[in-house]
């Protein structure tokens, strides 16, 4: 097989449970023309948004032993949104940080 690549499998999605967000957070979001399917989703793809190495390596642990994970998204009106999926998998946040 010199020569060939053999694809690595895809990272499993996170599993999200219920999707709730703040008041707080849609009004953020909306304002700023950000979907927050588009958020949600990038969060159950691995897709940590703006957050230190440190963090990203924790995130994947978490996902892979079933603790929190948190995902932090920069948006174009300087705000910031998190996305929290609970240890459980029970619940997935959307919600402003200063909302925590």
């Amino acid at each position: 097989m010199s020569g060939s690549v053999i694809p690595l499998p895809p990272t499993p999605r996170l599993q999200l449970g219920v999707l709730v967000a703040t008041p707080g957070a849609l009004r953020v979001l909306q304002a700023a023309d950000v979907s927050v399917y588009r958020l949600v989703n990038l969060h159950a793809r691995h897709d940590w948004g703006d957050v230190c190495e440190a963090d990203r390596q924790q995130n994947e642990l978490a996902a892979a032993n079933g603790t929190r994970v948190l995902s932090s998204y920069p948006l174009p009106t300087n705000q910031r949104i998190w996305v929290i999926t609970e240890a459980d998998r029970s619940v997935t946040t959307v919600l402003l940080p200063d909302e925590y």
